[in-house]
């Protein structure tokens, strides 16, 4: 029993070769444990136990026989995946939310399993935590075997250096959907798919869904198609709404939710917020080796979902409506979340830089991180990278393993004021990275796509081109507050006012909460706000207690 022959050569990383781990034969006595919790059924020969887009579906614990687990392709054609047998179990990430599944499962001759439903198996994990871990580990392996393979029947048509196709690129892998890119500028698959579905190039980026075309889509529309989002029931009332997915707003749903509190996060784009986008983050404490942000903001949301959280994605906060009880957080898509308390972690958006032509590049050559999606689109090629910071030091250090040259800009002296030393000696230890004091980007160059800058020394006047692959902005942040409509005091620089103490998370709103880098006066490090978030649960209790009263 194993995964399709349609496998690449060996990879160590890949999931696939892990069988052991992404597709393990549990033992008796946990196969008996686990029956405990449901019902023994026998299916027939091609019988479902769930198809694709299905929502809210059941785990199942093969007994005998096995059931074929099933891909689409983007033409719709059926491919298996994965043969479950005896003792192996199905799901992935999405037994843990109410998305829509993305895969199609079938018995075969002979099946019989052990069904058991979302709320008993809730129990399960919760119950058995050796069980736990064996199949959160190996629903979170199958789901990256997905992203590794790009399956799930999704496929994004459209131009590598195009903004569209890289915001709608960037929005699937934050948010790890499956799916396979194919370049028009370079893939040779890429005009077959266009004759396929009488595509021209007016009509690029397309995804793909299920032989279903979306034309130049939202991101919005990309979460419809592929059942990112979740149904919301605008009349109940939770008791924490979360407003932001980032480090803070995780921890915060984390903790909240393992304390019984119900809790919904609300984020616009994809969960880790700015920590999401950077390529690995080496001081965050247990992680000796570093972490990629993505992988950390992953990690988090399954943890919350996994204590009963709901994570509402690609609907962003729009106002909010604090003059009475419950607080009415008011949605982009005109929808409304109610809830007893409010934590706002919206974080902060990018600085930009002040240059004629900034706005048509941003997406076209300019980027906001480094990840493995960027350093592909730019390898080999001279890069840019402005600003001091530990994110900017972390960029440089990602893309000099395959830029042709990395420079490095920064208006000030150097870097010993705003970046760790450890990021700073690696930098001065590289030959492949060259820092440019008291220097800014003064003029772009490239018409659809980013080919060149030029950069000015501030006090000589002496002026640098080159041809440049990607430019990556990282001067900092403002404060993502211009939602709250007036309800909380802030700084002279739009940051969240909180208090001090007890208080010391509390806005000028009682039962509204700042954490992260929205508040005012935080430190701003990956390690501050999953503290801030875990801590300011206390005071939503005390809050909540005091509602009752």
């Amino acid at each position: 029993m194993g995964h399709d022959s349609r496998l690449q050569p060996f990879d160590p990383s890949d999931p696939y070769r892990r069988e052991a781990q992404t597709f393990p034969e549990l033992s008796d006595d946990m196969t008996a444990r686990i029956t405990g919790f449901g019902t023994v059924e026998e299916l027939p020969e091609g019988g479902s136990l769930f198809e694709r887009g299905d929502r809210s579906v059941d785990f199942f614990l093969i007994l005998d026989g096995a059931v074929e687990v099933l891909d689409a392709d983007a033409k719709g054609q059926e491919c298996l995946v994965h043969l479950h047998g005896p003792r192996q179990f199905t799901g992935e990430l999405d037994l843990f939310n109410d998305r829509k599944i993305l895969v199609t499962a079938r018995a075969r001759a002979g099946t019989r399993v052990v069904r058991v439903g979302r709320a008993a198996f809730r129990r399960l994990i919760a119950a058995e935590p050796d069980i736990g871990e064996v199949v959160m580990r190996a629903f979170i392996l199958r789901r990256v075997g997905m992203m590794l393979h790009g399956e799930a029947g999704v496929a994004l048509i459209g131009p590598g250096h195009a903004a569209d196709t890289a915001r709608i690129e960037t929005f699937l892998r934050r948010n790890g959907l499956p799916h396979r890119r194919i370049d028009t500028e370079a893939d040779v698959d890429a005009g077959g798919f266009l004759e396929c579905f009488q595509l021209t190039d007016a009509d690029l980026p397309v995804v793909l869904v299920r032989g279903q075309a979306l034309r130049r889509p939202s991101n919005a529309q990309v979460a419809d198609a592929l059942g990112l989002t979740v149904e919301l029931d605008q009349n109940h009332v939770h008791d924490v709404a979360v407003v932001g997915g980032g480090p803070a707003g995780l921890a915060s749903a984390v903790y909240a939710a393992s304390e019984g509190l119900d809790t919904i996060v609300i984020e616009s784009i994809a969960p880790g917020g700015q920590a999401g986008t950077s390529s690995k983050i080496e001081n965050y404490l247990g992680f000796p080796t570093g972490i990629s942000g993505q992988a950390l903001a992953g990690r988090a949301q399954v943890q919350a979902q996994k204590f009963g959280a709901r994570l509402l994605v690609s609907r962003g906060a729009a106002g909010l409506d604090c003059s009475g009880a419950p607080f009415v957080v008011k949605l982009d898509d005109d929808t409304e979340v109610r809830a007893r308390a409010v934590v706002v972690a919206t974080g902060a958006r990018y600085r930009k830089l002040d240059l004629p032509r900034y706005a048509e590049l941003e997406g076209n050559g300019i980027y906001y991180a480094a990840t493995a999606m960027e350093a592909g689109l730019c390898a080999n090629q001279e890069v840019v990278v402005i600003g001091g910071g530990n994110s900017a030091g972390q960029a440089a250090m990602f893309l000099a393993r395959t830029a042709g040259h990395v420079h490095m800009l920064v208006r000030g002296p150097g870097l010993a004021e705003t970046m760790s030393r450890y990021l700073i000696e690696r930098i001065e230890a590289s030959d492949r990275i060259t820092l440019h004091p008291f220097t800014e980007v003064t003029a772009l160059e490239g018409e659809r796509h980013l080919t060149g800058c030029s950069w000015t020394h501030r006090h000589s006047g002496e002026s640098v081109q080159r041809d440049i692959g990607a430019l990556f902005v990282m001067i900092g942040a403002v404060p993502s507050t211009d939602w709250l409509e007036d309800c909380l005091e802030l700084d002279s620089a739009g940051f969240v006012k909180t208090g001090s103490g007890e208080t010391f998370f509390c806005s000028s709103k009682p039962g509204i909460f700042a954490v992260g880098d929205v508040r005012s006066g935080s430190v701003k490090r990956v390690a501050s706000g999953v503290g801030e978030g875990s801590v300011v649960v206390s005071s939503i209790h005390r809050y909540l207690e005091s509602l009752r009263q």
